[in-house]
């Protein structure tokens, strides 16, 4: 059983502080950004960063759904998502990058092992990528749209 993970980065014309708040709010901006790999989202308990649970269902291959209860954490520039079904944990970490900020979304899980686990390891990271990073460029819309055009 080997540790699989799918990374994906965006560049967003926004302060960092505005980013991670978006990131962090479950409550209104989850549900704005979620592909349509996602569904039955609900926020269970809190709904704006730390204590936060949320649930739903990724759909991940046409064969594959994962049921995921996220309790959320976070710590500095990080919000952590992890699954209390399964080893799936999300970091969604923000960093400063020019005059806006990066978002990296990185998901890891322990994979299985055998035949199974090396095309777990070689697939489904590509497949999450294109998931990740749709929901990136839908967070970085809707922060752009939501914030104030910079000074020039």
């Amino acid at each position: 059983m080997g540790q699989v993970s799918a990374t994906s980065t965006v560049l967003i014309n926004a302060e960092p502080a505005t980013v991670l708040g978006a990131v962090a709010d479950y409550q209104t901006v989850r549900p704005k950004i979620l592909s349509s790999h996602y569904r039955d989202y609900q926020v269970l308990e809190g709904g704006q960063g730390a204590g936060t649970v949320a649930s739903w269902k990724l759909q991940a291959t046409e064969s594959r759904v994962r049921d995921v209860k996220a309790e959320i954490d976070v710590a500095g520039h990080t919000v952590i998502e992890k699954d209390a079904n399964s080893t799936l944990i999300t970091n969604w970490t923000v960093a400063p990058a020019g005059t806006g900020s990066s978002v990296t979304v990185k998901t890891s899980w322990n994979g299985a092992g055998g035949i199974k686990g090396f095309f777990e390891k070689t697939f489904a990271p590509l497949g999450l990528k294109k998931i990740q990073a749709e929901v990136l460029e839908n967070l970085k819309r809707q922060v752009e749209d939501a914030s104030p055009p910079s000074p020039k």
